[in-house]
């Protein structure tokens, strides 16, 4: 069962890298609502200050991934500097995603517990200094590989704050979620995403919620709004939308669009639009 696909494929990952090299002194980075950050950290030390109102040292060569970064700040000796990646990520979906929203407001690895992240950095920096054609694009698909990896360690680890990759990390509700993901437009109940866990209704739904932190109903109604609205984002009219996500009509859509956002469909496009012509 591939736990990821069907999610990066509604949220699709786009990295961008914005510095690959050796940081000295002081260097602060402002609050972003639209994006994750990257400090991918090969030689340190490095201080990172503003995450979960601490300092934190890091010495040994780390992956730093803050979903929803606020104010914050990194310092590296004036002499011998830091050797660093720095780049942005954003999940297709808008402000709110359930990969970004799954995740603490501070993932922090040690490039030794990340399969194949000394590799992946060591062809970063390679590709950093070599002035090739397609020098942008090699490094933007090589962290986008990076945050891939990491997401998978996330799972695995149990490294999340509930949400979607909470519950693609228990074994028997990864099966429901999944074809949850697949297939929006499926007419599933309770019973028939209970049997694909492996049990009883009632035990289905207060494990559901224990993990993820909401009911199956709910899970599945805010599902298929984010599907719809990524759809919406792609030009697709109205009704042929609500036929993609399992409504039977654009009104049908429009009223769950309503209970879950508080706007109709044509708000919310516009309050996208309006929010990408003005990012502050």
């Amino acid at each position: 069962m591939d736990r990821l696909s069907a999610l990066l494929e509604h949220f699709s990952l786009h990295a961008s890298v914005f510095y690959t090299g050796n940081i000295c002194g002081i260097h602060d980075f402002a609050q972003d609502s639209l994006h994750g950050h990257i400090h991918l950290i090969r030689r340190g030390p490095v201080r990172i200050i503003g995450v979960k109102q601490q300092v934190l040292d890091v010495i040994e060569p780390t992956l730093l991934f803050l979903p929803r970064p606020h104010t914050h700040r990194l310092i590296a000796d004036e002499r011998t500097g830091a050797d660093i990646v720095c780049a942005t990520v954003q999940f297709g979906g808008g402000r709110r995603n359930p990969v970004a929203d799954s995740l603490p407001d501070l993932v922090m690895i040690e490039l030794s517990a990340l399969p194949g992240a000394h590799e992946l950095l060591g062809l970063m920096f390679d590709e950093a200094f070599a002035n090739n054609d397609g020098r942008q694009a090699v490094l933007d698909r090589l962290c986008e590989v990076l945050m891939i990896r990491l997401l998978r360690h996330c799972i695995d680890q149990g490294l999340t704050q509930g949400g979607t990759l909470a519950g693609l990390a228990d074994a028997r509700l990864a099966k429901a979620i999944a074809a949850i993901h697949e297939d929006p437009a499926s007419k599933r109940n309770l019973m028939s995403l209970a049997a694909l866990a492996g049990m009883s209704r009632a035990r289905f739904v207060v494990r559901f919620r224990t993990i993820t932190g909401e009911t199956p109903a709910n899970y599945m109604a805010t599902w298929r709004v984010m599907a719809a609205q990524r759809l919406l984002k792609q030009g697709l009219q109205l009704k042929h939308v609500a036929d993609n996500v399992g409504y039977g009509s654009a009104n049908a859509l429009t009223r769950a669009f309503i209970r879950k956002l508080g706007c109709s469909p044509t708000q919310w496009l516009n309050g996208e639009k309006m929010a990408r012509q003005n990012p502050d």
